[in-house]
């Protein structure tokens, strides 16, 4: 059976091959499917939605609030029935005016810098868990004072910054929790990109490293070997987090379990999560910390554009888009996946209008496709991407100078609230 969320977030075709990027945009034309090709089956994407796309500027990330709940509620379950921490990591989702919400569900957030330790104590209103994979002399003490628990990356940067903590705590009296981040030497991530146990990792230490006993100071270990997995995937690596750091693991208070964990989507067993967790934590009788990004705004909104040109490219119908791939959605272009657009099928069938999208910068890679649709598109037509909330707006630059995206929310009781806009400045700021 085609499973739609399954082709989007790890389509198929790419998992056979692992391209360097810069080849993956010079061949990548020579295996889009032909528009006459029908791929079997195709489904057209329908999200059902209140959102009145003709009324909202252009272009718009657009986060839809009942979808959000739905979410946060799906974690909460998780939360309460398996007794773990479960934080939101802010590198996937930032979008703090849904802070107050959030909070009413999660224990707080994850931050991997100084800017998103800041954030989260300004609008999450609580102290911060943050890992960083190296920690800066300037920026240390700072970071201390946003921080609850305060990962370290290797022993080398505790050993650097471990004296710091000490004096930090004596002075003001705030307890500060410490861990290392440790890499099992396993993970099932496709994507070298994403992998963050390939051979020669920067991202945490591996068992050799260690001794019988954790460092003196420490008290929690933090893995992150997921990426957009199920709980199968995580008792896979549980196999070998246990085999190489057991006996550390009766020495900590926490574990972090890390990202990765996409709880919310369609076919995640998440009671299959709260006994691997109950479990775990039985067995060592630690806190299990769980902090996932893409699983809070999964499929909780969208990106919104508007056509702005067509023409015929050597036989191919190309329909150009007031929005950027590599500027806007990068992640389009670095996993790489196929995006769902509304009312599109996902693969070119004959007879149909199909289209490829371009983005509005000048890097030839910048287009994707190809879509078909029911009808022709013209000029001034709303082409509306799903799934659009994590990982898109963290991640946005304004390369070729081109504008960002609005970005607003569509509020439970159906009205729009239009949060920012950008313009020149936003642009200019970022340049000497």
């Amino acid at each position: 059976m085609f499973d739609q969320d399954t082709w989007v977030s790890n389509p198929p075709f790419f998992r056979l091959f692992r391209f360097n990027i810069a080849v993956f945009f010079a061949i990548r034309s020579h295996f889009t499917p032909p528009q006459s090709m029908t791929v079997l089956p195709v489904e057209k994407t329908i999200v059902p939605t209140t959102v009145d796309f003709t009324k909202l500027p252009s272009p718009c990330f657009i986060m839809e609030e009942r979808l959000l709940r739905r979410n946060l509620e799906k974690l909460h379950y998780v939360k309460e029935q398996s007794g773990c921490t479960l934080i939101l990591a802010l590198k996937g989702f930032s979008l703090y005016s849904t802070f107050p919400m959030v909070r009413q569900y999660l224990d707080g957030a994850t931050a991997s810098s100084l800017h998103e330790a800041r954030l989260c104590v300004e609008e999450m209103k609580t102290l911060a868990h943050v890992y960083a994979p190296i920690y800066l002399d300037a920026e240390f003490e700072e970071m201390l004072s946003y921080a609850c628990h305060l990962t370290f990356n290797t022993l080398n940067q505790w050993e650097r910054f471990k004296n710091r903590v000490t004096a930090y705590e004596k002075e003001t009296l705030n307890k500060i929790s410490c861990g290392i981040r440790i890499n099992p030497q396993y993970s099932e991530v496709e994507t070298e990109m994403y992998n963050p146990c390939v051979p020669g990792s920067r991202l945490g230490i591996t068992a050799d490293h260690f001794g019988e006993t954790l460092p003196k100071g420490i008290e929690g270990l933090h893995f992150h070997t997921l990426c957009e997995k199920d709980s199968y995937t995580l008792e896979r690596t549980l196999v070998h987090v246990e085999a190489q750091f057991g006996h550390l693991l009766h020495q900590a208070k926490w574990v972090n379990f890390g990202g990765g964990h996409l709880i919310t989507r369609r076919d995640y067993n998440p009671d299959h999560l709260i006994a691997l967790i109950r479990s775990f934590q039985e067995r060592y009788q630690v806190e299990v910390i769980l902090e996932p990004g893409s699983a809070i705004g999964w499929q909780t909104g969208y990106l919104l554009s508007t056509v702005q040109d067509i023409f015929d490219s050597q036989g191919i119908q190309v329909a150009m888009l007031d929005v950027s791939f590599a500027a806007h959605m990068p992640d389009t272009l670095e996993m790489p996946y196929k995006p769902r657009i509304h009312h599109a099928y996902q693969e070119p069938i004959q007879g149909k209008p199909t289209y490829r999208f371009g983005g509005m910068t000048c890097l030839a890679g910048d287009f994707m496709g190809d879509y078909s649709f029911d009808e022709p598109l013209d000029i001034g037509d709303r082409v509306v991407f799903d799934d659009m909330m994590h990982y898109t707006m963290v991640k946005t630059t304004t390369f070729n100078g081109v504008h960002l995206p609005s970005i607003g929310v569509w509020h439970e009781d159906n009205y729009f609230e239009l949060l920012r806009s950008y313009g020149y400045e936003t642009f200019k700021d970022r340049l000497g």
